[in-house]
């Protein structure tokens, strides 16, 4: 706990804040507590949302690319701390060493990005039909942004969010996961850092508020709060949702995946297994794009599933801060639960499971570290249409590439797809209109690793939201269409004639 505190202090963060508030934080590498982190009354996060609207109403009148500065100062901190960060990461979340890093590698890219971004947030010139007259579109920062974030990307998501946020002129408000506080602080004291340094930003500009469920509530139903991005279940959001459409705010929701892999009788079927693995037990199966469901042709599906449990059974699981480990732990028990009883419901549904038993107990008595579970299907059933939270890999069979579409469609959540073929055609038509309904599709590369440059969300139950690049940007502004009429008289739209004309 000592060295959790001492990393702590050495981000920036106030021992204050840490060491004897009412939310206690353990670490899913065994258990152990490692922080009791102050929490944030009701009447608290009202006030930050006042704050934050006060914030806004000066950050609106700074020039876009004096705003980028901010989020370039943010990525330097971010560079300079990035090994210490990511070791937090590791710790709290359970995450590999290797993936602590790239989760704050993220960061650092999506605030290149968005320093960019700052000089290129472009409107249009539109034709008018009336003579001397010019149309444009100006897109106007929106107001307060409230940024929720769950526990298996702690740090990367609220960066998505925030560093297209603060360049677009809004003021942001972070609840993150209750399960991992201790990267929210450090995180928010670099970007207080990157504040100082700058010098002239509005107080309160960005907030930290840290509580349970009541915490979050407050964001999404204060009218003050412009737009909630909000990274979670799909139960979560269809609270969410409603209850900020209900007052005319907006949402990103990034919710549910149940993310499916199409193995193509000519696939190359090594590329194939190294895709699937890595997107099935990376993160021990905690990713909104894990892979959870692999389609095979028949003809090559006893021999891939052979390789993947080959694959499978020399799988390093282990405390995830030592070198070689791949697979790290659970976050906590209810996690585990869960994955026990998706298992149980497959076999009654007539899976044969291979793995999935828990593992290191005897070491990590109070963690929850599992061998990543296969699970052969004999169809989509119940519970292969259900997303569970935790590294099970479903196998299915088609004959049909018809088919194999058809299935992967088929289950409520839209986020993440992918196809091994090298059939042009094939390949073609899983990118069409008419081939994967899901926000990403890739070909011959998994259902994890977005890059920063792409927008990032779903279809269906996954929300439908779009984060990070491309042109998400214009979620947190509002679009006005301008006409300025240069001439000398008054022409009607659409050839009106009005009073004397």
């Amino acid at each position: 706990m000592s060295s959790v505190q001492e990393l702590l202090v050495s981000l920036g963060v106030n021992p204050a804040s840490f060491q004897n508030g009412s939310l206690k934080v353990h670490s899913p590498i065994d258990g152990a507590p490692i922080a009791n982190v102050v929490e944030q009354s009701s009447a608290e996060v009202t006030a930050a949302v006042e704050r934050a609207h006060a914030a806004f109403t000066q950050w609106r009148q700074v020039p876009a690319p004096r705003r980028g500065e901010l989020i370039r100062l943010l990525g330097e901190e971010l560079r300079a701390n990035k090994e210490a960060l990511g070791r937090l990461v590791s710790i709290e979340a359970g995450k590999i060493i290797a993936e602590g890093q790239g989760e704050v590698q993220e960061m650092i890219d999506i605030c290149d990005f968005a320093v960019g971004l700052s000089r290129q947030l472009y409107g249009l010139t539109i034709a008018s039909e009336r003579p001397g007259h010019r149309m444009m579109e100006t897109w106007h920062p929106l107001g307060v942004v409230g940024v929720i974030t769950a526990f298996n990307f702690p740090v990367a998501v609220w960066s998505w969010n925030t560093a297209l946020a603060l360049v677009c002129g809004d003021a942001v408000i972070w609840k993150p996961s209750e399960k991992t506080p201790l990267t929210a602080l450090a995180t928010h004291a670099l970007l207080e850092r990157a504040l100082k340094k700058f010098g002239d930003a509005p107080e309160h500009l960005s907030q930290l508020v840290i509580g349970q469920r009541e915490t979050g509530e407050i964001l999404v139903n204060n009218p003050r709060v412009a737009l909630v991005s909000a990274t979670g279940s799909t139960r979560m959001g269809r609270e969410v949702g409603p209850k900020v459409a209900a007052r005319f705010g907006r949402c990103i929701l990034e919710l549910g995946g149940n993310n499916a892999i199409i193995v193509s009788e000519t696939a190359d079927l090594d590329m194939a297994v190294r895709g699937i693995v890595f997107g099935a037990v990376g993160t021990a199966g905690q990713r909104c794009t894990s892979t959870r469901r692999l389609i095979v042709h028949s003809s090559i599906a006893h021999e891939l599933a052979e390789r993947l449990k080959k694959a499978y059974r020399t799988l390093p699981i282990g405390n995830p801060l030592e070198a070689g480990t791949l697979v790290g732990p659970l976050i906590d028990k209810a996690a585990f639960d869960t994955m026990q009883t998706a298992l149980q419901k497959a076999v009654e549904q007539k899976g044969i499971v291979t793995g999935g038993q828990r593992v290191l107990h005897d070491r990590f008595p109070d963690a929850y570290y599992v061998e990543p579970a296969l699970v052969e299907m004999p169809a989509q059933t119940e519970v292969v249409r259900h997303e569970t939270f935790a590294p099970i890999l479903y196998i299915m069979s088609y004959e049909r590439f018809e088919d194999a579409l058809a299935l992967q469609n088929e289950v409520p959540q839209g986020l993440s797809s992918a196809i091994f073929t090298t059939n042009l055609l094939e390949a073609e038509y899983f990118m069409s209109a008419a081939g994967s309904d899901c926000g990403i599709a890739n070909v011959n590369i998994g259902t994890s690793g977005a890059e920063i440059g792409g927008a990032f969300g779903g279809e269906k139950e996954t929300g439908g939201g779009r984060e990070s690049g491309s042109d998400a940007w214009k979620g947190y502004m509002r679009r006005a269409t301008n006409t300025i009429n240069y001439s000398r008289e008054l022409p009607l739209a659409q050839g009106v004639k009005f009073g004397d004309d």
